[in-house]
């Protein structure tokens, strides 16, 4: 019994590395910014990702180590966090630059999977219109973009 619980918590294990991976090769937006679809989809994954983990089986032991499994190894991802926080970038990705002093980044944001439409809604939301009003737009980590406005010369009369 205690092997059978013992490669559940390993499946579990592989099965959540597996899907932290995957997720993080989606780019920074794809996650950050769910909709109707991707709740479907991670609804759809959870379910097939759990028969893959409990082989169908719906026993308490079975669902208390996959669990635990999941819980432990957020504790321990936390834990090394902490303690190496050059790891943070590997793990969660770095802040992208994709707009700076008025020039758009296409490729940056190609890789990132950012729309001109979603760059072009952040620029609204901070009351502009245009990439060349702006010092620096950051595709956080978050998935949010951040822009901050050049600033107002002062003209002289």
């Amino acid at each position: 019994m205690w092997f059978d619980l013992s490669v559940y918590a390993g499946k579990t294990a592989f099965v959540l590395i597996y899907l932290f991976l995957g997720f993080r090769l989606l780019g920074k937006r794809q996650v950050a910014q769910f909709n109707l679809y991707d709740l479907a989809t991670i609804i759809a994954i959870a379910n097939a990702v759990q028969n893959a983990m409990t082989r169908g089986k719906g026993d308490l032991a079975v669902g208390l180590v996959c669990s635990s499994t999941l819980i432990l190894l957020g504790w321990v991802l936390t834990k090394v966090l902490v303690k190496a926080p050059a790891v943070e970038g590997l793990v969660f990705g770095t802040p992208t630059i994709i707009l700076s002093d008025g020039k758009v980044f296409e490729d940056r944001m190609h890789r990132e999977r950012v729309t001109e439409e979603e760059l072009e809604t952040a620029l609204r939301q901070h009351g502009l219109v245009d990439p060349s009003q702006v010092a620096l737009g950051v595709l956080e980590i978050d998935g949010a973009i951040s822009i901050v406005p050049k600033r107002k010369t002062k003209e002289t009369p």
